[in-house]
């Protein structure tokens, strides 16, 4: 009865140290950050760049998940091209293109560098004759320190077209 006794005594130190040595984190946070990106698919036939800001707050579900909501600015910048009619060719100037998402976040930590996720919700034109559409951005984040993350992502907005852009972002947690 004594081994026993002691057995289970050994077992609930050693289960009370590891817990105490888990850290709870608490990723709870405004994050505000840039992003610059190039347009891919049919988002090139009409801009060469984009350049963005990043807005959001996240809540710690658990150890490993965050949710939150996301917004911000995309400026993806009006290309000019060369377009042949018969003989001659005339310049095209095609305009700046504009968006504000309006996002729910998702944020899964496999390890506390390493992020994966994605923002889901729509994206509202601002320039002219911009409807604005579904908007979806996948990405893959590293965090550089405890308030600094680079990430990694695709853009897209989709109603009757689609908008694509590869973006690489910098992003600072308060």
């Amino acid at each position: 009865m004594k081994k026993k006794t002691f057995v289970l005594v050994i077992i609930a130190l050693v289960t009370v140290s590891f817990s105490s040595m888990a850290q709870q984190v608490d990723r709870t946070s405004f994050k505000a950050g840039v992003h610059a990106g190039l347009p891919v698919g049919d988002a090139s036939d009409y801009s060469s760049f984009s350049l963005g800001v990043d807005l959001g707050y996240h809540w710690g579900v658990s150890e490993l998940i965050d949710a939150g909501i996301a917004t911000g600015f995309i400026n993806a910048f009006g290309d000019t091209s060369t377009i042949d009619v018969g003989p001659l060719g005339q310049d095209v100037d095609f305009p700046d293109i504009q968006f504000i998402p309006v996002a729910g976040a998702f944020r899964l930590y496999p390890t506390y560098d390493f992020k994966l996720g994605a923002d889901v919700g729509y994206a509202v034109g601002v320039n002219e004759g911009n409807d604005g559409g579904f908007y979806v951005r996948p990405m893959i984040g590293y965090n550089i320190s405890g308030n600094t993350e680079l990430n990694v992502s695709y853009i897209n907005v989709s109603n009757d077209g689609s908008f694509s852009v590869a973006a690489l972002g910098l992003l600072f947690l308060f």
